[in-house]
């Protein structure tokens, strides 16, 4: 039998292995949960951004650029491209017009896990609200939110 000291300089290290082992996963597996719920993050901006840009859609006039500068606020990353915005019925003017639909679609959010960095793409949100003033005045005033 091997006395108690040369034991112990044999098992020198193993512990620090071990923790090494264990860190890697431990320290993937919280930076994924962190990325996880920085990407939900986004998805909830989209969801709101677009409620907000129907909201603003409903008082100004047919396609003002409000719309599209209220959504980025909310959610800097949207373009032109990303934001559709629809009269219904459609071809319809500013007095026929019935509801407003505003959709978020082709957004990319990149995850940034080392090693593993993946981009997802923000599922489709769309809003639809019934239409009120659409326009830029109401009584002679300016009308704020379009400004």
């Amino acid at each position: 039998m091997k006395p108690l000291r040369s034991l112990r300089k044999s098992q020198r290290g193993a512990a620090a292995v071990e923790f090494a082992l264990v860190a890697i996963v431990f320290f993937m597996l919280l930076i994924g949960i962190v990325e996880m719920g920085r990407v939900l993050f986004t998805w909830n901006a989209a969801a709101e951004a677009t409620r907000y840009g129907a909201r603003v859609a409903v008082v100004c006039p047919k396609d003002d650029p409000a719309i599209l500068a209220r959504m980025q606020k909310i959610m800097p990353a949207l373009t032109a491209a990303n934001v559709s915005v629809n009269y219904l019925p459609s071809g319809c003017t500013v007095a026929s017009c019935q509801q407003v639909s505003v959709r978020i679609q082709n957004v990319p959010v990149t995850t940034l896990i080392p090693v593993s960095a993946a981009t997802l793409m923000v599922p489709p949100f769309t809003t639809t609200l019934p239409r009120e003033s659409m326009l830029n005045s109401i009584e002679g005033r300016s009308n704020p939110v379009c400004s």
